[in-house]
Formats: structure tokens, C-alpha cells, sequence
């Protein structure tokens, strides 16, 4: 992995970390203030920098991505082997977060676009139950590989979240995507954003701060 991911330590005794995946060709820096925002004291923030690498669906140019888009689909080939690879690295931070005594429990995973497409495949696939998964505006990669993939206890909370009139991850494969999940985990719930694009908004950041109160409660 290319650049050193951006941290934003907690202000009180850190016993809760939210990890935050940016979306293609962005960096940490994107989205680590509004994660600072919406975090609880106890709270440490890690939004990690995707490496640089050509990508299919950008001509083959150059861009910040966590694995290959050839283009965005949900029936379209996907880049497996990146995908597990990525998968690895999230997995890595969560353990480093366990390992410097941080219970499974209390560490939050979310991301945008790529990043929140990542964040799902990630999440389902860890062993130990996280406090839940924030997907903003993404997909469900690998779909069909699902439910025999999945690694986590079924009862690990996801926010999806989603504009409804999103131009480049269009709502109906979030919507897809999230009859998928409701398959096979208990507390999946999907959220839309009337009017809002390929975005965030207000009204999603705050319901990602009552999901992050709700589940990852000071201690």
C-alpha cells in the first residue's frame, strides 16, 4: 500500500475505532474530516490511501483504487484477485486494531463508492463480529459467491446507504445488492437519499452518526 493512511486519534481513552475505505481516485485525506466529525470520543478514525494502479474502466490510466473496475455493474467480470487482496490489507488494520487491545466489537468499517463496496466484502468476510458496516452509494462485490463466503456472525449490523438518482453506482444495484445481503444477515437496513447523486449529504452523515452511537456506544 502506497501512502500512510490518515489517523485521527480519539479524544478520550481509545476504546473504539471506525476504519473508513475513500472511493476511486481519492485519498484518506477525502473523507477523514467528516469521519472525525461523526465519531464518539473514545473513537480513533483510520482512512487508509488506496495504491496507485491502472484501472480498465478509466482507459487503463492511473488512479487511486482498491482493486480493478473493468467497468460497474453487478453482472459485469470482476477483479477477484484485487478484491481478496484489498480484502487482506482491511483485514490487517482491523487485526492491528484487536492486537493493540481493541475488542472486534467495537470496531466499525465503512466506505464509499469502491470503498464502500470493499468495506461490505471485507466486513462479511471477518471471522470476529464487528460493530457493524457503513456502505454508502456501493455495491456488493462478488455477490454470487455469497452466503457460502460469508465469514461473520449474521447478526452484524449494515447501513447501506444510497442516492436515488446516483449517475455512476446506480440505485438499483444498491438496491440489489441489498436484497442480496437481507438473505443472509438479520439486521441489514437500506437507507435513500431522495434527489442525491454519486454524493454524500447531510442527512447520511447523520444517520451514520446515530448508527455509530447506536452500536459502538461510549464506554
Amino acid at each position: 500500500m502506497a501512502a500512510a493512511p490518515v489517523i485521527i486519534p480519539s479524544v478520550a481513552k481509545h476504546t473504539s475505532t471506525l476504519i473508513f475505505l475513500h472511493g476511486l481516485g481519492d485519498t484518506g485525506h477525502g473523507w477523514a474530516t467528516s469521519m472525525g466529525a461523526l465519531r464518539t470520543p473514545d473513537m480513533k478514525v483510520i482512512c487508509p490511501t488506496a495504491p496507485n494502479m491502472p484501472v480498465t474502466m478509466n482507459g487503463g490510466f492511473r488512479l487511486n483504487s482498491w482493486f480493478d473496475l473493468k467497468s460497474i455493474s453487478i453482472s459485469d467480470p470482476e477483479d477477484e484477485e484485487g478484491i481478496k487482496k484489498a480484502t487482506r490489507y482491511v483485514h490487517e488494520l482491523i487485526q492491528s486494531e484487536m492486537k493493540a487491545g481493541i475488542l472486534s466489537n467495537r470496531i466499525m468499517l465503512g466506505g464509499f463508492s469502491q470503498g464502500g463496496a470493499l468495506a461490505l466484502y471485507a466486513g462479511l468476510t471477518f471471522a470476529e463480529p464487528l460493530a457493524g458496516v457503513m456502505a454508502l452509494s456501493c455495491w456488493l462485490p462478488l455477490h454470487k459467491s455469497f452466503p457460502s463466503v460469508r465469514k461473520c456472525p449474521d447478526t452484524v449490523p449494515v447501513l447501506q446507504c444510497h442516492g436515488d438518482c446516483d449517475p455512476i453506482v446506480f440505485y438499483k444495484f444498491g438496491q440489489l445488492s441489498s436484497s442480496v445481503l437481507k438473505s443472509f444477515m438479520k439486521n441489514s437496513h437500506f437507507q435513500t437519499y431522495q434527489g442525491l447523486g454519486h454524493s454524500s449529504c447531510d442527512a447520511e452523515l447523520s444517520d451514520m452518526k446515530k448508527f455509530i452511537d447506536d452500536h459502538v456506544p461510549r464506554q
